[in-house]
């Protein structure tokens, strides 16, 4: 269960909603409903409308109906020639705002650096351990979850969190529930079937959140789940496939549970397809997956290596993320996509390289550091040719002839015509193909497992810990994995 007594101090203001669930009018006008007192004389006070609220409560007012999200600004096609923006993605899974008081000091320093992300909510975060058995795995026994589950007050944080985060502009995806790897009943294994009762359960427990938690009085979640969730990533990055097939039936946008490379996104089974990418790994001769447990799998094989290279991990992390971001920046401008966890492994040293990362590339020129869902609004808003073309550039390469020319329109063509494909940004360009079609017998070293055999995933929560440690990166994680694991070496992403 989340440890709700001890507290990790950060520094970090305290988020009051005095006035964010309602708007209220204006007083009103001269003489409007008051009597005045002659041309020279002053008008008698008049008493303000009664206030309106913007505020339409859901079900057992769990979540609300508060209008449009705060904070965001409407994507804007590329003006022929124009150089795109650089986006930067940062993410994190489970996102439960646990003793360590994480969520809540990155909420700050998204807002310091002009950063708004995407926090992956694990449905059984927000369902109290009594409350168990109401959660009904595919694959395994009601009450089951390999993360565990919450108490109230872990409840409470986590939705103080997510509610504040959503109002500050960033976005509310899932991880899903039990968070369940490997062979035996993984996610990988799951059906499409099994994937729509995962993300219906993980919607259940937001939208129930009150009902479950007995904590009637809270305020609402500020938005209505049906609509805001857009997209995931799934646990240990398994079954993709299925899951896509699922999330699309169900009106998600885009997904983020590959292993790709710092290329143009497209679309695969009518999403974009966003995945972790594979980045340097400053002084080693392997790429790794831009995600805080890979480096730290890489490195040292546990969360608790040698305290004298703690230092020198975070900035070979940093660096490598910077380094990823340059060749973006000065090369194909793909967006740069990085995956995180609310932990403690290795002495906090991810956490601060991940900080010193925000504040390095977010304040930058023509960079946007921004939510997966904002990039996906990019992206619809863009002409699909154009998008085509940018995806020709590989990993770190500029156009040769410069932007303006390479994204120029054809000279043939007559002046205000339509371009081919203008009038459907949504449309899915012929080169989509599965996901991992063009990485299949791609070779690279640095990619963990899950401890199982599993390739190229990253098991993001799952990371092996002593028993009982604080940080993991999940609010009720209480088993630990028996010993480190070992980096697979010449692998096949698949």
């Amino acid at each position: 269960m989340m440890a709700a007594t001890k507290r990790i101090v950060f520094g970090v203001t305290a988020v009051t909603l005095a006035g964010a669930l309602a708007a209220c009018s204006g007083p009103a006008g001269p003489g409007a409903g008051g009597t005045g007192q002659g041309a020279q004389g002053a008008k008698k006070d008049v008493p303000k409308a009664a206030p309106k609220s913007a505020v339409r409560l859901i079900g057992d007012g769990s979540t609300a109906y508060t209008g449009k999200q705060p904070h965001l600004t409407r994507p804007e096609r590329l003006k022929p020639g124009q150089k795109p923006p650089q986006f930067v993605v940062f993410s994190w899974d489970g996102a439960g705002e646990d003793s360590q008081r994480l969520f809540s000091h990155f909420r700050e320093v998204g807002k310091k650096y002009d950063a708004t992300m995407t926090y992956f909510l694990s449905g059984v975060y927000l369902l109290p351990e009594d409350k168990r058995h109401l959660y009904d795995p595919p694959q395994h026994s009601p009450g089951r979850s390999d993360i565990g589950f919450n108490d109230v007050a872990g409840i409470s944080d986590t939705v103080d969190q997510l509610r504040a985060a959503w109002l500050d502009g960033n976005e509310i995806g899932t991880h899903f529930n039990g968070h369940f790897c490997g062979k035996d009943g993984g996610v990988g294994t799951w059906s499409t079937e099994e994937w729509k009762s995962e993300i219906a359960q993980a919607k259940a427990f937001v939208k129930r959140w009150k009902t479950n938690s007995g904590l009637k009085n809270a305020k609402p979640l500020p938005f209505d789940y049906d609509k805001e969730l857009v997209g995931a990533r799934t646990p240990c990055l398994e079954g993709q496939k299925n899951m896509m097939l699922a999330a699309k039936e169900l009106g998600f946008r885009y997904d983020s549970s590959g292993v790709g490379k710092q290329v143009w996104p497209k679309k695969t089974e009518g999403l974009w397809d966003m995945p972790l990418q594979l980045v340097p790994v400053p002084g080693r001769a392997f790429e790794t997956l831009s995600m805080d447990y890979n480096f730290m799998v890489n490195q040292s094989g546990t969360v608790k290596g040698d305290p004298s290279r703690h230092t020198f991990w975070g900035n070979q992390m940093r660096d490598g993320l910077l380094q990823a971001f340059d060749r973006s920046y000065n090369g194909n401008r793909a967006p740069l996509i990085i995956g995180n966890h609310f932990e403690s492994w290795n002495g906090g040293t991810y956490m601060r390289a991940i900080e010193e990362t925000i504040k390095t590339v977010c304040v930058k020129k023509e960079v946007r550091c921004v939510s997966f869902r904002q990039v996906a609004d990019w992206l619809d808003a863009q002409d699909p040719q154009v998008l085509a073309k940018m995806r020709t550039l590989e990993v770190g390469e500029a156009p040769k002839e410069g932007w303006a020319s390479f994204l120029s329109p054809p000279s043939s063509a007559a002046p205000g015509a339509r371009q081919p494909g203008a009038g459907n940004p949504d449309a899915t360009h012929p080169d989509a193909t599965h996901p991992g079609a063009e990485r299949e017998g791609a070779e690279r070293e640095g990619v963990a497992t899950d401890g199982a055999g599993h390739e190229g995933a990253a098991r993001d929560n799952a990371a092996p810990q002593d028993a009982g440690q604080e940080g993991a990166g999940r609010p009720g994680a209480a088993r630990a994995d028996a010993g480190a694991v070992t980096p697979v070496k010449q692998a096949e992403l698949r």
